[in-house]
């Protein structure tokens, strides 16, 4: 079972990641405040944005974006959804 964090996203104690999602200063700081749960919903969105997009993460300008994004959306902030997202009712 992984450590709790005060979840960046949620504003509450939630249950943290295994491990730290890649490495570096900005995989340690996601490891320290950030929920399981929150870094699935990341991804889940990282992967519309990629594909709605077209985004190739080979290049620099698409890894940039997505990095700007993902601050966005862990730090409960506005952040770009696909266009014509329509959530699950």
């Amino acid at each position: 079972m992984a450590a709790k964090v005060m979840c960046s996203r949620y504003g509450r104690e939630m249950e943290g990641l295994e491990a730290p999602p890649f490495p570096g200063p900005a995989g340690e700081e996601i490891f320290r405040s950030v929920s399981a749960r929150a870094w699935r919903e990341w991804q889940s969105l990282q992967t519309m944005l990629i594909n709605e997009k077209r985004l190739n993460v080979r290049d620099a300008d698409a890894r940039q974006y997505l990095a700007r994004q993902r601050k966005l959306f862990l730090g409960n902030e506005e952040h770009e959804m696909p266009e014509g997202y329509v959530p699950p009712s």
